[in-house]
């Protein structure tokens, strides 16, 4: 085949399911995905930052280049994981734009990025206007990421339907991916003769087809290589690089017509599904590029060098994960993750309680809207603007296009509510609520939790009119039977995230209250998505207790609704705290001022037992505890009361180990039973002692060794996952350091000690992001090096490749490289 005829187009599908708490628009700490707050955090670590500076290896696996995959492959990142991006992961989110930027360069213009419906739903089961927002606001937030309108758009687990196709083309989307078994018949398009049936999967796939529709539009479909793609996910050919290449090329015809062989699979496959999957990428993704015959592209590119010359039809409603269709979201079908043994019956009662709730909400929310809006559903399609840019002037932007008039601050509140709640109403069809094996999954509580904060935003907006809507929905959800007997059912397990999650501002006043003792709060502070302005504080001790007093506003920064709240917090030292909020106007302000007067005064006399009749009386209860507390706030400052006590009981096993370490050496020595109470010693004091001595400032390289050497003599086992991830983010605070110094060798030479004596450690460290802060070093020009004298400059050059060669690359090798990599992960 002559050259420039074949071509290669690798493409990940990025995506994680909305995790945030529907009501603080925050992902709370998720235990599972330890030593990292939360599975986003986790997963950007192995897979997102990854892939935008991944490793190429040489023969003595140092590094000799770093490259970003995300400028030679083809990929889509959900919009709702690209918004936590934003927030959490701003670094990564730098890297993926600028791999996007030079997909352009290489591909003739054409992005290597495609756009994903919003929050994931499966489209053929989406009524027609939910199916046109998530377009909608899929391209808004494409066009809000990348600066220019998508291409293609990917639909999630490929469900689709000739509705969904003829809606991305009516919204100027050229084209999408799908899998061969999508494919249901062809024909050529020049003369337009018998369709011929492609069954099991045959499409030729190497070339993109032509889908039209009576209306006159139509879309172009890339079918996938199936076989590659299951090879990559699910059996090793991302073992090597080298595999990989040859996998590719081999899936190529003996025929000189243009070819385009391209693979599609979860983006997570490269680097956390498959540990170094990024690196194997990197490694083909650079060989297919200095390859002679081989083209890498992507899809636009290849599009519109090699228009489609045949049409198809596709097989309706059906998906690259289920073999039933779309039914593993709409029934109990079979298709599981893995628990053979429960049924997914769930499934059908979820689908229709969230159907019926969303369908009694359209008739409310046009006979409300008609007071808001000029056009509700027009707003709520532009209402993504709001949600991508939350300030005062995308605000007023949205409602100076859309309101019905000029509405006052209530009614802007009341329609900031109603189009929370439409928002709300989509997010809970994400598909993985119903992807997995059991209703009380992680997965389905969130779609509860968004149906709950739903059902909330409706009793605000509507009122009366709204209160058969919770009990229809909880009489559905009751027909959704867990598997696991303690869960119940869908009702029971609703009642529960509602007890659980459920706020008012109330709340939020009471989580202010508690953690101003503390913590220091400015005169106006952010809490999650509100915004509190303290209108007085003044706190009294006696002995171990304390008295909080004050008044405050709080603001939802999404809504803006707002209130007044005065509080009293009672603190008797650890966990023995006890708050009191209730709402303040004008009107209490000789009671607040009488109550807290007098309540002071007990303080001080030390009659607490006075002080809390007083707060009983003023508020006619005191029913907030440190169990009101939000999530991760509540665990720091339970962290903060155990601290003195774990300190007093590490301080405790280490004297019982110092006291008895020459038994316990003979002990193991002798090969004889080690008493279990003393093995405990042993471990928490030697795995204490390094983390004390990994996380100083400097690091003592003898004491890091005589812990080293105990552990080895006594066989204690290293708490290595914990450890591990405090050295990397100790080198990452050293390399962090040496950045700012702007070339000090001071400041060198501290690093390079780090490095040097963290090699010693006995485990594997991921010093990934220290890497990425030696190469942006390296990058740095001269002139900004002002620290440095050109007397310095040889020092500096000797000791920075000694620092590179600490941190495994190939300093001769990686010093001819040129391509640039944000600094470190986040």
């Amino acid at each position: 085949m002559p050259p420039g005829k074949r071509f290669v187009c690798i493409h990940g599908h990025f995506y994680q399911p909305p995790r945030e708490n529907p009501w603080l628009e925050t992902v709370e700490t998720q235990d599972s995905a330890a030593p990292y707050h939360d599975w986003n955090e986790r997963i950007c670590a192995e897979c997102y930052a990854p892939n935008g500076a991944a490793r190429i290896l040489n023969g003595k696996t140092q590094i000799a280049r770093i490259v970003n995959n995300y400028a030679r492959m083809s990929f889509n990142f959900g919009p709702t994981l690209l918004s936590w991006m934003r927030e959490k992961a701003t670094r990564t989110c730098h890297m993926v734009r600028d791999g996007e930027r030079r997909s352009r360069e290489r591909n003739r213009g054409h992005s290597s990025a495609m756009a994903q419906g919003y929050n994931h739903v499966i489209m053929p089961l989406a009524n027609a206007r939910d199916r046109d927002t998530q377009i909608r606001w899929g391209i808004a937030d494409y066009e809000f990421t990348f600066g220019a309108p998508p291409e293609g758009m990917w639909l999630p687990e490929t469900a689709v339907d000739s509705a969904t196709l003829e809606a991305l083309a009516a919204n100027g989307i050229k084209f999408t991916v799908l899998a061969p078994h999508q494919c249901k018949s062809i024909r050529p398009l020049k003369d337009q003769g018998e369709w011929t049936p492609t069954p099991d999967a045959t499409v030729d796939i190497t070339h993109p087809y032509l889908v039209r529709f009576a209306s006159g539009a139509s879309i172009a479909v890339f079918f996938y290589n199936g076989p590659l793609s299951r090879a990559i996910a699910f059996n090793g050919l991302l073992n090597s690089g080298d595999n990989l290449v040859n996998g590719l090329k081999a899936a190529f015809k003996d025929n000189a017509q243009p070819q385009l062989v391209h693979v599609a699979t979860d983006g997570e496959t490269y680097g956390h599904h498959h540990k170094y999957g990024e690196m194997a990428l990197a490694y083909a993704l650079r060989l297919l590029e200095q390859d002679k015959v081989v083209k890498l592209t992507n899809y636009a590119s290849f599009l519109e060098q090699f228009p489609p010359e045949f049409e198809c039809a596709i097989a309706e409603d059906t998906s690259w994960s289920c073999m039933h269709g779309i039914e593993r979201w709409r029934s109990n079908c079979g298709c599981n993750s893995g628990r053979g043994d429960w049924n997914q019956a769930w499934r059908a009662p979820l689908r229709t309680a969230l159907d019926e709730l969303r369908d009694a909400l359209i008739p409310l929310t046009e006979q409300e809207s008609g007071l808001l809006f000029k056009d509700v559903w027009a707003a709520r399609d532009a209402y993504i603007q709001v949600i991508l840019d939350r300030s005062p002037d995308s605000m007023d932007r949205f409602f100076a296009a859309h309101q019905a008039h000029t509405l006052s601050d209530s009614e802007r509140v009341r329609a900031l509510e109603l189009m929370e709640m439409q928002r709300h109403a989509l997010l809970m069809y994400t598909s993985c609520g119903w992807f997995f094996d059991e209703v009380s999954g992680i997965e389905t509580v969130q779609v509860i939790a968004y149906a709950a904060r739903v059902l909330q935003l409706s009793q605000q907006v509507f009122g009366d009119q709204a209160a058969t809507l919770e009990p229809a929905f909880l009489a559905r959800m009751a027909e959704a039977k867990s598997n696991i007997l303690a869960s119940g059912d869908g009702a029971q397990i609703y009642k529960k995230c509602v007890d659980s999650m459920e706020l008012h501002l109330e709340q939020v006043a009471a989580h202010y209250a508690i953690s101003s003792v503390f913590s220091s709060f400015a005169d106006e502070t952010e809490l999650y998505c509100y915004k509190v302005r303290r209108i007085s504080y003044e706190i009294h001790t006696s002995g171990r207790g304390r008295l909080a007093l004050g008044r405050i506003r709080v603001d939802s920064a999404v809504t803006g609704h707002a209130q007044s709240f005065s509080f009293a917090v009672l603190h008797f030292g650890d966990q023995n705290i006890t708050a009191a909020v209730k709402v303040y106007d004008d009107a209490d302000a000789r009671a607040f001022k009488a109550f807290s007067g007098e309540a002071a005064n007990q303080v001080q006399r030390a009659d607490f037992p006075e002080v809390i009749r007083l707060i009983d009386r003023f508020y006619g209860r005191a029913d907030y505890s440190l169990t009101s507390l939000f999530s991760d706030d509540q665990r720091r400052i339970v962290q903060i009361i155990l601290n003195s006590t774990l300190w007093d009981i590490e301080n405790s096993l280490t004297t019982i180990y110092q006291d008895h370490s020459s038994l316990l050496h003979f002990l193991s020595q002798a090969g004889l039973p080690k008493p279990p109470a003393l093995t405990i010693a042993a471990g928490f004091a030697i795995n204490a002692g390094l983390r004390r001595v990994i996380e100083a400032d400097t690091v003592d390289q003898a004491q890091l060794q005589s812990y080293l050497a105990l552990a080895k003599a006594d066989q204690v086992p290293l708490e290595t996952p914990n450890l591990s991830y405090i050295a990397d983010q100790r080198m990452k605070r050293a390399m962090i350091e040496l950045e700012m110094s702007e070339g000090s060798l001071e400041m060198l030479e501290r690093a390079l000690v780090l490095a040097r004596t963290l090699t010693q450690l006995p485990f594997e460290l991921n010093l990934w992001q220290a890497q990425n802060l030696w190469y942006e070093i390296l990058r740095t020009p001269d002139d900004q090096l002002t620290a440095l004298t050109a007397e310095d400059r040889p020092r500096w050059k000797r000791d920075f490749d000694e620092l590179g060669a600490c941190l495994t690359f190939d300093t001769k090798a990686i010093r001819a490289t040129e391509e640039p990599v944000a600094a470190a992960a986040d």
